[in-house]
């Protein structure tokens, strides 16, 4: 590290809102520079293992950061890793020439990893063989330290005193070969992050927070991979336009119809086949490519067997008994919409306004997102249907029982209790 950024990684941590002190006006800030320069990208085996052995024998936290290339690949899958470690430097590792990186997520199996972000990269992480046992996630401890702005380059420049590069997050990530511009901004992307946690670490602490986040990061390292979404079709951007079954039925064909070509010509869906041009074809569920070719997103750049494929779809939609169409709406596991609480049950409706009122005074007073203290949706679901007596142990038990680690248990609940008993909120 230079001798610059020592300073900076010791400086008292200031957030954005505090302002340059003194009235002064803010000083330029530096952009950040690799410290050892671009490092050059490990494609084969012979060089991953040489990676291998110096992250094995470097010390300390590791840096940890994946780029995807979502909007133009099908899927989510990693096509560049970024990892930094103290006695080992940066390496760029293309998981396409490495695709199995277990070798790699064992030889730092017992350090902490420090994402940004964690849980956008685990999924991608895991797929290649790399799942961390214990991490540091510097966006949920900028959120839990009160940052309003948790974004690296907001959090780096504010925390540390530098800029990062920016322009790059969203681009294709597959090219080959990678542009040295793109690298440098990946590299950029771990050189600080180890500086941040232990500048973070220190805030938390100072706060009273650290066990808190320590609870949130052990939580996200031990959590299952989530299960695949039921009726991912029902997402469609705009289907609140779609009301008929028969129209329903419409978007699940187009939908699966345009999964299957995406995930064969790896691109990604919507590159195939707009969300909105769905929506106009099940509104006006065309009889033939004619009607078809008339509608928003079928437009003349789509040749005559594109056309077939997309209209044979609606025919199969179009010829579906009503026994098959999809119901309108999806079974929900658990209560209702808020909304519809003052009419199904008022009394929940109380009880719910009260929690959300005491909730959102102590996430202020604590100086977090209300969401981090509690989830709403677990809220929601105690508010529903809340233990038969309420007292401090039920409530505790539910709240444990729907996922919530004990700090947050311990600072909500006698404010739950109190929402649940009488309807009116607590002070916090």
């Amino acid at each position: 590290m230079t001798d610059a950024q020592e300073t900076a990684a010791d400086t008292t941590l200031r957030t954005p809102e505090d302002g340059p002190p003194n009235g002064l006006p803010p000083a330029p800030v530096p952009l950040l520079e690799p410290r050892e320069g671009i490092p050059e990208v490990i494609a084969d085996q012979e060089s991953l293992d040489a990676v291998v052995a110096a992250f094995a024998a470097g010390h300390g936290p590791v840096a940890v950061d994946a780029e995807r290339a979502s909007g133009y690949r099908y899927g989510q899958r990693a096509y560049l890793v970024q990892l930094r470690r103290a006695g080992a430097g940066t390496a760029l590792i293309d998981p396409v020439g490495c695709p199995d990186l277990s070798a790699l997520g064992d030889a730092i199996g017992d350090a902490e990893w420090v994402l940004h972000a964690a849980t956008q990269d685990l999924p991608c992480l895991r797929d290649i063989g790399m799942v961390p046992a214990r991490l540091f996630d510097t966006e949920l401890a900028g959120r839990l330290a009160g940052f309003a702005r948790v974004g690296l380059g907001a959090m780096v420049e504010s925390v540390l005193g530098y800029a990062l590069e920016k322009g790059h997050s969203a681009v294709d990530w597959s090219t080959r070969p990678l542009p040295e511009p793109w690298l440098r901004y990946a590299a950029l992307d771990v050189e600080l992050l180890v500086d941040l946690r232990d500048a973070l670490e220190a805030e938390l602490e100072r706060q009273g927070k650290l066990e808190w986040a320590r609870q949130e990061f052990e939580a996200i390292a031990a959590a299952p991979p989530p299960p695949p979404r039921k009726d991912p079709w029902r997402r469609t951007s705009g289907m609140h336009k779609v009301r008929r079954r028969r129209q329903m039925a419409v978007v699940r064909e187009l939908w699966t119809a345009r999964d299957l070509v995406a995930q064969r010509r790896d691109v990604s869906p919507g590159k195939v086949l707009s969300d909105a041009a769905i929506v106009e074809a099940a509104l006006a569920l065309p009889a033939g490519t004619r009607s078809l070719a008339a509608l928003n997103g079928f437009g003349h750049r789509m040749g005559r067997r594109q056309l077939e494929q997309w209209q044979a779809a609606v025919d199969r939609a179009r010829a579906l008994p009503e026994a098959e169409l999809p119901q309108p709406g999806q079974p929900v596991a658990g209560p209702p919409p808020p909304r519809a609480w003052a009419d199904k049950d008022p009394a929940a409706a109380a009880r719910l306004s009260a929690a959300r009122a005491a909730v959102t005074a102590l996430a202020e007073r604590l100086g977090l997102p209300q969401e981090n203290l509690i989830t709403p949706d677990t809220v929601r679901r105690l508010c529903w249907e809340p233990p038969i007596e309420a007292t401090a142990d039920s409530v505790e038990r539910a709240l444990a029982a729907h996922g919530a680690r004990p700090w947050q248990i311990e600072q909500v609940t006698p404010l739950l209790v109190a929402a649940l008993t009488t309807g009116r909120a607590a002070k916090p």
